[in-house]
Protein backbone atom coordinates (compact mmCIF):
# COMPACT_ATOMS: atom_id res chain seq x y z
CA UNK A 1 0.00 0.00 0.00
CA UNK A 2 1.62 3.38 -1.19
CA UNK A 3 2.51 5.70 1.61
CA UNK A 4 0.13 9.08 1.51
CA UNK A 5 0.73 12.68 3.28
CA UNK A 6 -2.10 11.25 5.66
CA UNK A 7 0.15 8.40 6.94
CA UNK A 8 3.02 11.10 7.56
CA UNK A 9 0.46 13.17 9.23
CA UNK A 10 -0.21 10.04 11.43
CA UNK A 11 2.71 9.55 11.90
CA UNK A 12 3.68 12.99 13.56
CA UNK A 13 0.46 12.82 15.51
CA UNK A 14 1.70 9.03 17.32
CA UNK A 15 5.08 10.35 17.26
CA UNK A 16 6.74 8.02 15.24
CA UNK A 17 9.95 9.38 13.27
CA UNK A 18 9.75 9.43 9.50
CA UNK A 19 12.54 8.41 7.63
CA UNK A 20 13.45 9.81 4.39
CA UNK A 21 16.53 9.34 2.38
CA UNK A 22 17.24 10.85 -1.60
CA UNK A 23 17.07 8.79 -4.83
CA UNK A 24 17.67 9.88 -8.00
CA UNK A 25 17.00 6.76 -10.22
CA UNK A 26 15.59 3.44 -10.67
CA UNK A 27 18.23 0.85 -9.51
CA UNK A 28 18.64 3.30 -5.99
CA UNK A 29 14.98 3.01 -6.31
CA UNK A 30 14.28 -0.52 -6.26
CA UNK A 31 16.88 -0.87 -3.16
CA UNK A 32 14.58 1.70 -1.00
CA UNK A 33 11.60 -0.39 -2.03
CA UNK A 34 13.09 -3.74 -0.65
CA UNK A 35 14.39 -1.61 2.37
CA UNK A 36 10.74 -1.18 3.08
CA UNK A 37 12.05 3.70 2.96
CA UNK A 38 8.19 5.25 2.91
CA UNK A 39 9.43 8.02 1.87
CA UNK A 40 11.66 9.46 -1.04
CA UNK A 41 13.04 12.77 -2.35
CA UNK A 42 14.45 13.44 -5.69
CA UNK A 43 15.91 16.03 -4.74
CA UNK A 44 17.61 19.29 -7.34
CA UNK A 45 20.83 18.26 -5.33
CA UNK A 46 20.57 15.36 -8.29
CA UNK A 47 22.55 18.33 -9.70
CA UNK A 48 25.69 17.68 -7.72
CA UNK A 49 25.88 14.18 -6.78
CA UNK A 50 24.74 12.64 -9.95
CA UNK A 51 24.95 15.58 -12.59
CA UNK A 52 28.55 16.52 -11.76
CA UNK A 53 27.27 20.58 -11.60
CA UNK A 54 28.91 22.34 -8.67
CA UNK A 55 25.75 23.41 -7.12
CA UNK A 56 21.48 22.12 -7.91
CA UNK A 57 21.31 26.02 -9.88
CA UNK A 58 21.60 24.11 -13.10
CA UNK A 59 19.03 21.62 -12.91
CA UNK A 60 15.62 21.83 -15.14
CA UNK A 61 12.07 20.88 -14.75
CA UNK A 62 12.56 18.00 -17.16
CA UNK A 63 15.58 16.66 -15.06
CA UNK A 64 13.33 16.61 -12.44
CA UNK A 65 10.75 14.84 -14.05
CA UNK A 66 13.08 12.14 -15.76
CA UNK A 67 14.97 11.10 -12.36
CA UNK A 68 11.50 11.00 -10.45
CA UNK A 69 9.39 8.64 -12.79
CA UNK A 70 12.38 6.21 -12.86
CA UNK A 71 12.07 6.38 -9.10
CA UNK A 72 8.45 5.80 -8.84
CA UNK A 73 8.55 3.17 -11.41
CA UNK A 74 11.28 1.89 -8.85
CA UNK A 75 9.60 2.55 -5.27
CA UNK A 76 5.54 1.59 -6.07
CA UNK A 77 5.04 1.98 -2.75
CA UNK A 78 6.79 4.98 -1.27
CA UNK A 79 5.52 8.91 -1.09
CA UNK A 80 8.19 10.14 -3.34
CA UNK A 81 8.39 14.06 -2.85
CA UNK A 82 10.04 16.01 -5.69
CA UNK A 83 11.63 18.91 -5.99
CA UNK A 84 10.84 22.15 -7.52
CA UNK A 85 14.36 23.75 -9.35
CA UNK A 86 15.89 26.78 -9.04
CA UNK A 87 13.61 29.66 -11.26
CA UNK A 88 10.55 26.87 -11.84
CA UNK A 89 7.83 28.42 -9.38
CA UNK A 90 8.61 32.73 -9.64
CA UNK A 91 4.91 33.45 -9.85
CA UNK A 92 2.23 30.91 -9.25
CA UNK A 93 0.80 30.16 -13.10
CA UNK A 94 4.77 29.12 -13.35
CA UNK A 95 4.58 27.11 -10.52
CA UNK A 96 0.97 25.18 -11.50
CA UNK A 97 2.77 24.31 -14.65
CA UNK A 98 6.05 22.94 -13.37
CA UNK A 99 4.52 20.94 -10.47
CA UNK A 100 1.84 19.70 -12.81
CA UNK A 101 4.60 18.15 -15.14
CA UNK A 102 6.16 16.70 -11.95
CA UNK A 103 2.85 15.22 -10.82
CA UNK A 104 1.76 14.31 -14.61
CA UNK A 105 4.65 13.21 -15.88
CA UNK A 106 6.81 12.23 -13.25
CA UNK A 107 4.26 10.78 -10.75
CA UNK A 108 5.42 12.47 -7.55
CA UNK A 109 2.74 12.79 -4.84
CA UNK A 110 4.64 15.38 -3.25
CA UNK A 111 6.30 19.13 -4.48
CA UNK A 112 8.77 20.62 -2.77
CA UNK A 113 9.71 24.08 -2.95
CA UNK A 114 12.17 26.29 -1.09
CA UNK A 115 10.74 29.85 0.63
CA UNK A 116 8.67 30.82 3.43
CA UNK A 117 5.91 34.24 3.61
CA UNK A 118 7.49 35.07 0.31
CA UNK A 119 6.00 32.27 -1.43
CA UNK A 120 3.15 30.96 0.98
CA UNK A 121 0.53 32.30 -1.28
CA UNK A 122 2.00 30.22 -4.70
CA UNK A 123 1.48 27.03 -1.82
CA UNK A 124 -2.09 27.95 -1.19
CA UNK A 125 -2.20 28.50 -4.87
CA UNK A 126 -0.93 24.89 -5.79
CA UNK A 127 -3.02 22.88 -3.09
CA UNK A 128 -5.89 24.62 -4.13
CA UNK A 129 -5.14 22.88 -7.38
CA UNK A 130 -4.90 19.55 -5.55
CA UNK A 131 -1.01 19.66 -5.54
CA UNK A 132 0.16 18.50 -1.98
CA UNK A 133 3.25 20.77 -1.10
CA UNK A 134 6.18 20.28 1.28
CA UNK A 135 8.25 23.34 2.39
CA UNK A 136 11.96 23.66 2.43
CA UNK A 137 13.27 26.29 5.50
CA UNK A 138 16.85 27.26 7.21
CA UNK A 139 19.08 26.97 4.54
CA UNK A 140 17.78 26.42 1.47
CA UNK A 141 20.55 25.61 -1.60
CA UNK A 142 18.81 27.43 -4.03
CA UNK A 143 19.48 30.43 -2.34
CA UNK A 144 23.18 29.61 -1.43
CA UNK A 145 25.07 32.63 -3.59
CA UNK A 146 22.90 34.85 -1.13
CA UNK A 147 22.66 33.22 2.26
CA UNK A 148 26.06 31.34 2.42
CA UNK A 149 26.33 27.51 3.15
CA UNK A 150 26.19 27.66 7.12
CA UNK A 151 23.93 27.04 10.25
CA UNK A 152 20.36 29.73 9.66
CA UNK A 153 18.26 30.83 12.29
CA UNK A 154 21.69 31.72 15.09
CA UNK A 155 20.00 34.97 16.35
CA UNK A 156 16.75 36.03 18.12
CA UNK A 157 15.36 37.88 14.77
CA UNK A 158 16.76 34.95 12.40
CA UNK A 159 15.26 32.93 14.11
CA UNK A 160 11.78 34.15 14.24
CA UNK A 161 11.87 34.78 11.14
CA UNK A 162 12.04 30.60 10.78
CA UNK A 163 9.10 30.23 12.69
CA UNK A 164 7.13 32.94 10.98
CA UNK A 165 7.58 31.25 7.55
CA UNK A 166 6.74 27.73 8.70
CA UNK A 167 3.69 29.59 10.32
CA UNK A 168 2.76 30.62 7.11
CA UNK A 169 3.76 27.39 5.39
CA UNK A 170 0.91 25.49 7.35
CA UNK A 171 -1.33 27.67 7.00
CA UNK A 172 -0.70 27.76 3.30
CA UNK A 173 -1.60 23.99 2.82
CA UNK A 174 2.26 22.47 3.20
CA UNK A 175 1.89 19.16 4.28
CA UNK A 176 5.56 18.85 5.46
CA UNK A 177 8.41 21.25 6.09
CA UNK A 178 12.21 20.41 5.68
CA UNK A 179 13.70 21.90 7.94
CA UNK A 180 17.77 22.54 7.23
CA UNK A 181 20.78 23.95 8.81
CA UNK A 182 18.93 25.43 11.63
CA UNK A 183 19.84 25.23 15.67
CA UNK A 184 18.41 21.92 17.34
CA UNK A 185 16.30 23.96 19.59
CA UNK A 186 14.63 26.26 17.38
CA UNK A 187 14.06 22.76 14.90
CA UNK A 188 12.50 21.25 18.34
CA UNK A 189 10.85 24.40 19.44
CA UNK A 190 9.13 24.92 15.27
CA UNK A 191 8.23 20.74 15.31
CA UNK A 192 6.44 21.27 18.83
CA UNK A 193 4.63 24.65 17.31
CA UNK A 194 3.31 23.03 13.83
CA UNK A 195 0.74 20.37 13.22
CA UNK A 196 2.36 19.19 10.27
CA UNK A 197 5.24 16.84 10.31
CA UNK A 198 8.89 18.61 10.04
CA UNK A 199 11.65 17.02 8.49
CA UNK A 200 15.41 17.58 9.63
CA UNK A 201 18.10 17.88 8.20
CA UNK A 202 21.12 19.01 10.28
CA UNK A 203 18.70 20.24 12.47
CA UNK A 204 18.73 17.93 15.50
CA UNK A 205 16.41 14.91 16.52
CA UNK A 206 13.72 17.18 17.66
CA UNK A 207 12.21 16.92 14.08
CA UNK A 208 9.35 14.72 13.22
CA UNK A 209 11.92 13.08 10.44
CA UNK A 210 15.17 12.79 9.11
CA UNK A 211 16.27 13.32 5.49
CA UNK A 212 19.62 12.10 4.10
CA UNK A 213 21.04 11.97 1.33
CA UNK A 214 21.72 8.67 -0.50
CA UNK A 215 25.74 9.21 -1.62
CA UNK A 216 26.78 10.58 1.82
CA UNK A 217 25.10 7.40 3.94
CA UNK A 218 26.27 4.70 1.68
CA UNK A 219 30.03 6.34 1.34
CA UNK A 220 29.96 6.81 -2.11
CA UNK A 221 32.54 9.49 -2.23
CA UNK A 222 35.16 11.26 0.21
CA UNK A 223 34.44 12.58 3.79
CA UNK A 224 30.67 14.01 4.04
CA UNK A 225 30.55 17.44 3.35
CA UNK A 226 28.54 18.43 7.06
CA UNK A 227 28.74 17.34 10.18
CA UNK A 228 25.48 16.52 10.14
CA UNK A 229 25.91 13.30 7.75
CA UNK A 230 26.72 9.68 9.01
CA UNK A 231 28.00 6.73 7.19
CA UNK A 232 25.70 3.26 7.26
CA UNK A 233 27.93 1.77 4.58
CA UNK A 234 30.98 1.93 3.09
CA UNK A 235 29.35 0.98 -1.02
CA UNK A 236 31.85 3.00 -2.60
CA UNK A 237 34.85 1.04 -1.56
CA UNK A 238 32.92 -1.83 -2.14
CA UNK A 239 32.18 -0.57 -6.17
CA UNK A 240 35.77 0.86 -6.62
CA UNK A 241 37.23 -3.09 -5.40
CA UNK A 242 34.82 -4.95 -7.90
CA UNK A 243 35.55 -2.45 -10.53
CA UNK A 244 39.20 -2.75 -10.09
CA UNK A 245 38.80 -6.81 -9.63
CA UNK A 246 36.74 -7.20 -13.00
CA UNK A 247 39.17 -5.08 -14.49
CA UNK A 248 42.44 -7.42 -13.48
CA UNK A 249 40.51 -10.43 -14.58
CA UNK A 250 40.35 -9.01 -17.46
CA UNK A 251 43.37 -7.92 -18.41
CA UNK A 252 44.92 -11.22 -16.84
CA UNK A 253 42.71 -13.37 -19.29
CA UNK A 254 40.62 -15.05 -16.33
CA UNK A 255 37.45 -13.40 -17.19
CA UNK A 256 35.34 -14.41 -19.11
CA UNK A 257 35.91 -18.41 -19.24
CA UNK A 258 33.60 -21.01 -21.17
CA UNK A 259 31.23 -20.98 -18.59
CA UNK A 260 30.39 -17.52 -18.95
CA UNK A 261 29.95 -17.83 -23.04
CA UNK A 262 27.14 -19.84 -24.66
CA UNK A 263 28.63 -23.10 -26.85
CA UNK A 264 28.26 -24.05 -30.64
CA UNK A 265 29.29 -26.71 -32.36
CA UNK A 266 32.11 -26.75 -34.66
CA UNK A 267 30.65 -28.33 -37.67
CA UNK A 268 27.87 -25.38 -37.82
CA UNK A 269 30.99 -23.01 -37.34
CA UNK A 270 32.25 -24.28 -40.28
CA UNK A 271 29.12 -24.66 -42.28
CA UNK A 272 28.28 -20.85 -41.10
CA UNK A 273 31.71 -20.09 -42.80
CA UNK A 274 31.10 -21.72 -46.18
CA UNK A 275 27.63 -20.43 -46.37
CA UNK A 276 29.50 -17.08 -45.87
CA UNK A 277 32.22 -17.33 -48.41
CA UNK A 278 29.65 -18.61 -50.78
CA UNK A 279 27.61 -15.21 -50.49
Amino acid sequence: MPTTIAELARMKAAGEPIAMVTCYDHASALLCQAAGMKVLLVGDSLGQVVLGHRDTLSVSVGDMVRHAAAVVRGAPDALVVGDLPFLSYTSPAQAIESAGRLMREGQVGVVKLEGGRSIAPTVRTLVDFGIPVMGHLGFTPQSSHQIGVKVQGKSAEAAAAIIADADALQAAGACAIVLELIPAALAWAITERLTIPTIGIGAGAGCSGQVQVWHDILGFSGKPPFRHTRRFGEVGAAITSALSDYAGSVADGSFPTAANAATMDEAVVTAALALADRD
